[in-house]
C-alpha cells in the first residue's frame, strides 16, 4: 500500500481534523495487504490511529484509515446512534459497530450509506443521503450537504487546504510519520 495513496486520500485523518477516510487500493494477493496494514498499525498506532481493510474484492480492498477515539465520540452522539438503530445496528460501540460494518459490505447487495457516520460526516447529512438516495441535497464536496451548508463548506475547504499542504510536504521529503498527527 504506497504512502502516496495514503497522503492523497487521508490527509485530513493523519493530521487529526477528521474521524477517517476510505479509499480502495490495488493489491496483488491478501496476503500482501494484510502485510501491509499490519505494518502501518504499528506505524500509527502511537499516533492513535487505526488502519482496517473492510472488504477485499476484485484485487482491491477498501482501507479504512480511522481515529478510534473520535470515532468512538462520533458514534456515541444522540442522533447518530438513532440513526444507527434505525439501519439495524444495536450497538453504537465504535468496535461492535465496525464489525457490523464490515460484515454488511461482504454480504450485503446494497452499500451501506450509514458509512457516512463512521468517516465523521454529519448524522443529518448521512440521514439525507439515505432519505433522498442521495438526491435533492443543498451541495456536495466530500460528503452530499443536506443540514448545515455554510458549515460543511468550511470543512470541504479545510480538508482540501490540509490534503494539498500534506501532499507538497511529502513531496519534499516529510516522512509520513512526520505528518501525522498524535491525538488520543
Amino acid at each position: 500500500m504506497s504512502e502516496d495513496l495514503i497522503i492523497k486520500h487521508c490527509s485530513p485523518t493523519l493530521a487529526g481534523i477528521k474521524t477517517a477516510n476510505l479509499f480502495n487500493c490495488p493489491y496483488s494477493s491478501r496476503l500482501e495487504c494484510e502485510c501491509d496494514v499490519r505494518r502501518l498499525n504499528k506505524m500509527f498506532c502511537k499516533k492513535g490511529i487505526k488502519v482496517l481493510p473492510l472488504k477485499f474484492s476484485n484485487g482491491k480492498a477498501l482501507i479504512y484509515i480511522f481515529r478510534p477515539s473520535k470515532l468512538a465520540v462520533d458514534l456515541s452522539d444522540k442522533y447518530a446512534c438513532k440513526l444507527l438503530k434505525s439501519q439495524g445496528y444495536h450497538s453504537h460501540d465504535a468496535a461492535r459497530c465496525i464489525r457490523e460494518l464490515r460484515h454488511r459490505l461482504k454480504d450485503s447487495t446494497e452499500f451501506p450509506h450509514e458509512i457516512g457516520l463512521f468517516l465523521g460526516y454529519p448524522p443529518e447529512d448521512v440521514r439525507g443521503f439515505i432519505l433522498h438516495k442521495g438526491n435533492c441535497c443543498k451541495c456536495s464536496g466530500c460528503w452530499k450537504v443536506y443540514g448545515n451548508e455554510e458549515k460543511a463548506v468550511k470543512e470541504f475547504a479545510k480538508f482540501k487546504k490540509c490534503s494539498d499542504i500534506y501532499y507538497s510536504k511529502w513531496l519534499q521529503g516529510t516522512p509520513i510519520q512526520k505528518l501525522t498527527v498524535a491525538c488520543n
